[in-house]
């Protein structure tokens, strides 16, 4: 689907720190620093001049990353004051939107190397305080700024700004997924993320920083039983809870995106190539089966068919999005989906998350000997994307 063939070399991510954990006491302009510090640090032949320009992902924007981040992490991070960023915000797909971006970059001959990736700090998002309509106000009203839903607009129909874990719900329910499915899927993405750190997986991949070494919401003695206690989160009487759903993270990703010919030049061999792309979107409400028209569009422009597809990534929001996206793709192969886990587990820092799955893809299909892979995420307010790697078979 792109021109110049465009590859992903390497990647680097922090752990992921729970909401108030290990990372919260580090800004977030500085987590967006470190693994861009650590990608040129881990590549001595690297000129750092030579980095065209970084595109980060950020969803929120409204805290110390509020002066486009991307730039800043550059800056932090020690690179040349000549090397440029952007940032860019399609909420929790931000980070794969980065990747996306900078593959475009490189496929039309605008750039030969730049780095992508994406930041959240959510344990350090302010309360915002929007300007009053009035002079002199009798009241004023804080946001918080951390996920989800501020400052309404009012033209917007109810069921379009309703809470994602509530529309994730509702859609789940359309399609008769339980309570104990999504609890089930919850236990086994602890396990299997608990298993893939202990078999050693993500080494050199997730770099230790002030002391956190694993991804801090990981629970590896989740059971049915634990879940099952947990009240509905979203609903009084309600399937989704805060056990099935995605928690609230920090965290922060970079990885190095360029042509086979820069590859050669730094003597790297590339996780995978990036195929292609596709975002789409419906009504908001709908936004957990956004991923489905997502993965057929793309499937259907690359020409590639579900039975070519080696391995899949869905970004668990909520254990009720990943069910429903299943649901509505039989041709899939559920036993080839986020085999080492997911953001249950690992955590959903929103504009780390995306380019997260994308990399835990190229990588566990590199350490099965190459094959095509695809990555999809939901996005809210409607949204829904998938991207395609292929790593050369052994």
């Amino acid at each position: 689907m792109l021109g110049q063939e465009v590859f992903l070399l390497d990647a680097v991510r922090t752990p992921f720190g729970k909401l108030r954990g290990g990372l919260s006491h580090v800004r977030t302009d500085d987590l967006a620093a470190t693994p861009l510090r650590e990608l040129v640090a881990r590549h001595p032949g690297l000129d750092p001049a030579r980095i065209e320009d970084v595109y980060y992902g950020n969803t929120n924007g409204a805290g110390e990353e509020n002066r486009n981040v991307a730039r800043m992490a550059a800056l932090l991070a020690g690179l040349p004051v000549t090397v440029p960023g952007a940032t860019t915000n399609r909420l929790c797909a931000s980070g794969s939107e980065a990747l996306v971006q900078a593959a475009r970059a490189v496929a039309v001959g605008d750039a030969r190397l730049v780095v992508a990736g994406g930041v959240e700090g959510m344990s350090r998002a302010p309360y915002v305080l929007p300007k009053p309509d009035e002079a002199l106000p009798r009241r004023m009203e804080l946001h918080q700024s951390t996920v989800g839903w501020r400052m309404v607009n009012p033209a917007f129909p109810e069921a379009w700004t309703a809470s994602l874990g509530a529309s994730a719900e509702a859609v789940a329910t359309a399609r008769g997924i339980d309570r104990e499915e999504m609890d089930e899927y919850a236990v086994r993405s602890h396990q299997r993320v608990h298993a893939a750190f202990e078999a050693g997986l993500h080494d050199g991949f997730v770099v230790p920083l002030e002391g956190v070494e694993r991804d801090e919401s990981l629970r590896p003695e989740a059971s049915m039983e634990t879940l099952g206690a947990l009240r509905p989160a979203f609903t009084p009487d309600g399937t989704v809870t805060a056990g099935n759903s995605s928690p609230i993270n920090d965290g922060a990703l970079a990885a190095l995106v360029g042509t086979a010919e820069v590859a050669e030049e730094l003597d790297v061999e590339p996780l995978a190539r990036i195929v292609g792309s596709r975002t789409v979107a419906l009504s908001p409400e709908l936004f957990a089966v956004a991923p489905v028209p997502a993965v057929r569009q793309l499937l259907e422009r690359t020409g590639v068919g579900f039975d070519d597809v080696d391995l899949w990534e869905v970004n668990e929001a909520f254990a009720a999005m990943v069910l429903s996206v299943l649901h509505d793709l039989p041709e899939l192969d559920p036993s080839i989906v986020n085999v080492n886990g997911g953001a249950i587990a690992i955590g959903h820092p929103l504009g780390a998350s995306a380019p997260r799955v994308v990399v835990d893809l190229a990588r566990e299909l590199r350490r099965r000997g190459g094959g095509v892979g695809v990555a999809a995420a939901c996005i809210g307010v409607g949204q829904g994307t998938a991207v395609m790697v292929e790593v050369p078979r052994a």
